[in-house]
């Protein structure tokens, strides 16, 4: 299958998204698809498959000029959109969400419950996951979401498969099975129109690369024939520096202890502290327990064992109102469901934990509410039309920058960033890492959890490394490398370490 995309146009009342983007991808191969977060790219894709019309252009499938009638017409021609915020009925099993609307039933019209485990249990291997499809899947982590988002494509027999940012939320041997994957249905014919902020992986599983930037078509390139320094410069208009800032904390007193802190089968004897400018990561393997630990000390989550301490003092914190109250913020790794709300503005969202500061004689202040917005929305360069706008309106990495600057703004002295970067390009990405160097300049702690191995290495001072819910080390990031920070996340021991 070859798909051809030329002049493509199209504007949301008098805000143009694309004009004239020019794409091509075929059966065998890998066309990554980069630009930073507004750049147009899931607007293109949602147009190849029929969920938004355009207002110009064609779209030719082998020749033949095409516009399919919506996802479920493109799918049934051969094209499979795993989309990067997953839409899954939380309460229903891994193996219903798999098979809704595609369920297998016997010649007397029954559902065959056995061969759809077994079909769903045989895709998720095949992508080297194991997963109760029995469970609920909201109580699976993102990662392991997006593990089945990718088996549901799998089983559509699909001849394109569109992924976006299908790696953000996987583990480096998650992603290492993927490829496998992507590599084997290469070689029968299946071709990839590959969504993704992160280089390292386009220069490993792509064949070509089309740079998008404000909703035009930039360059085309053989990866073969590109490096990482002319991506950059297309996708920002500018060249960037080096991808991590340097770093030089200066360490106050300790802003957080944590002492003992257990949950029965999540987690157990949790120790670490942070102090004012530091920035500690949290690595280890998806379902390690990384997540869990902070979601409890914030107050999401409960424990039985344990203190939090806050500058020395022991707090109880039993919901996550009481963590603010404490100056700890939480920018979660599910911000559409956790970090969000996505039919309120910008305005609600940003100024959501901070209102109770615009208050004066029993009145909210909406001029200083409004300064306060558009300051952080500029700050934090969140592209958008205005702060009145919905949050569900906005591209996955602008909606980062929303949460981000609902916890900046609140004044946090404690800040758990969980996966900050993931689904961010990478020209965001090195304002989120700047920022984080502002904030610990003036004395916040932050706690970043992070998938992402280089990004531990490149800005944290320290790392914490979990292994099924226990810390197995806490490693001077100056002498640790990936090999012995993945020693750690695998349950070996490193020499050095610290505590």
């Amino acid at each position: 299958m070859k798909i051809e995309m030329k002049n493509i146009s199209k504007a949301f009342g008098t805000n143009k998204v694309l004009e004239g983007v020019n794409f091509t991808v075929q059966s065998g191969e890998v066309h990554t698809l980069m630009g930073e977060n507004g750049a147009g790219k899931s607007t293109l894709m949602n147009i190849l498959t029929g969920l938004y019309d355009d207002d110009g252009g064609e779209i030719y499938v082998d020749g033949k000029q095409t516009q399919f009638n919506g996802p479920l017409d493109a799918e049934q021609h051969g094209i499979s959109f795993i989309h990067q915020e997953m839409n899954n009925f939380l309460e229903m099993s891994v193996v219903d969400n798999m098979f809704l609307n595609k369920e297998i039933k016997n010649k007397f019209g029954i559902m065959n419950e056995s061969k759809m485990h077994e079909q769903a249990r045989f895709y998720l291997n095949k992508l080297g996951t194991k997963i109760d499809v029995d469970k609920p899947i909201g109580t699976l982590s993102v990662g392991r979401q997006q593990m089945i988002e990718i088996a549901k494509s799998l089983m559509t027999d699909a001849k394109i498969i569109i992924m976006d940012e299908p790696t953000a939320a996987l583990t480096e041997n998650e992603i290492a099975q993927l490829f496998e994957v992507v590599r084997d249905l290469k070689k029968q014919g299946v071709g990839f129109i590959y969504i993704s902020h992160r280089m390292e992986e386009i220069f490993e599983i792509a064949d070509k690369v089309t740079v998008m930037r404000d909703g035009i078509s930039i360059n085309e390139y053989s990866t073969k024939d590109v490096n990482m320094k002319q991506l950059v410069k297309d996708m920002v208009g500018r060249e960037i520096g080096d991808f991590y800032p340097d770093r030089d904390p200066h360490f106050g007193k300790v802003s957080l202890e944590v002492q003992h802190l257990s949950e029965k089968g999540v987690f157990s004897d949790v120790n670490f502290r942070v102090h004012e400018g530091e920035i500690l990561a949290f690595s280890g393997l998806m379902g390690a327990g990384r997540t869990e630990i902070m979601r409890s000390i914030f107050g999401i989550d409960p424990h039985n064992e344990g203190k939090i301490l806050i500058d020395g003092k022991e707090v109880h914190i039993h919901s996550p109102q009481e963590a603010i109250k404490n100056q700890i913020g939480f920018l979660t790794e599910n911000r559409k469901d956790e970090g969000l709300i996505l039919n309120d503005s910008l305005r609600d969202n940003i100024a959501l934990p901070s209102i109770g500061g615009f208050v004066k004689h029993g009145i909210i202040d909406d001029k200083s509410v409004n300064d306060f917005t558009n300051m952080l929305m500029k700050r934090l360069t969140v592209k958008a039309q205005s702060a009145d706008v919905s949050a569900g309106s906005l591209s996955g990495g602008n909606q980062q920058k929303v949460v981000l600057a609902k916890w900046v703004g609140s004044g946090s002295r404690v800040l758990i960033l969980d996966e900050p970067t993931r689904g961010v390009d990478v020209g965001a990405k090195r304002e989120i890492y700047d920022l984080m160097n502002e904030l610990t300049d003036r004395h916040v702690a932050i706690i970043m959890i992070s998938s992402d191995l280089p990004e531990v290495l490149g800005m944290s001072d320290k790392i914490a490394v979990v292994y099924e819910g226990k810390i197995t080390g806490i490693v001077d990031t100056k002498t640790a490398t990936q090999e012995s920070v993945m020693t750690l996340a695998t349950g070996g021991s490193n020499d050095g370490r610290t505590n």
